[in-house]
């Protein structure tokens, strides 16, 4: 049986209070452009708001104007959104608690994840969002993923709990050495 083959992330679609809240987060706080808007073409009764991440891909919110915000958590049952995690650069993660606390939005502080470091904070409906920023750039042609997928193995033949820097920089190494040219050989 043949599977099916996906080619990474189109879009994710939530479900949003009123507009101007959807726009005043998305756009307002996290700084995608809001890049279009149509009606929901399977409910009539929303509208469905589509912003720019910076990656290419589309963030959509459906909303409609007699729902309220709620920043009660979201559920965390199975088959719920656990958070959404954003790309940021190492620059912007170091100014987000402030900025955060510019705006009185609450927020974990930076917690070091061993390849990346991440911040958290609810979005007005009670969605955890996560801002994450890689502490490694992989070497030309190598995606976050081969080297993550690497330093794993890594972390498993070492007996180690979870992925550290030195597993990081031991992958990156070996990947460029399989991949590099060398007459030394």
């Amino acid at each position: 049986m043949q599977r099916l083959q996906v080619q990474g992330v189109h879009h994710i679609t939530l479900t949003g209070a009123d507009r101007q809240t959807s726009i005043d987060f998305w756009e307002g706080v996290l700084g995608m452009p809001f890049v279009f808007e149509q009606p929901n073409l399977d409910d009539d009764e929303e509208s469905h708001l589509y912003f720019d991440p910076g990656d290419g891909r589309l963030i959509t919110v459906f909303t409609k104007e007699d729902r309220t915000a709620d920043n009660r958590r979201t559920p965390t049952d199975p088959g719920c959104v656990h958070h959404l995690a954003f790309n940021v650069s190492r620059a912007m993660l170091l100014q987000v608690a402030d900025r955060l606390k510019s705006r009185g939005i609450g927020h974990s502080g930076i917690k070091d994840r061993g390849f990346m470091d991440s911040i958290y904070f609810k979005d007005p409906l009670g969605l955890l969002i996560e801002l994450a920023s890689y502490k490694f750039e992989p070497p030309a042609g190598i995606g976050h993923g081969e080297v993550l997928f690497a330093a794993h193995r890594i972390r498993v033949e070492k007996g180690d709990d979870h992925i550290a820097e030195t597993h990081v920089a031991e992958a990156i190494e070996e990947l460029v050495r399989q991949r590099a040219n060398t007459l030394s050989r």
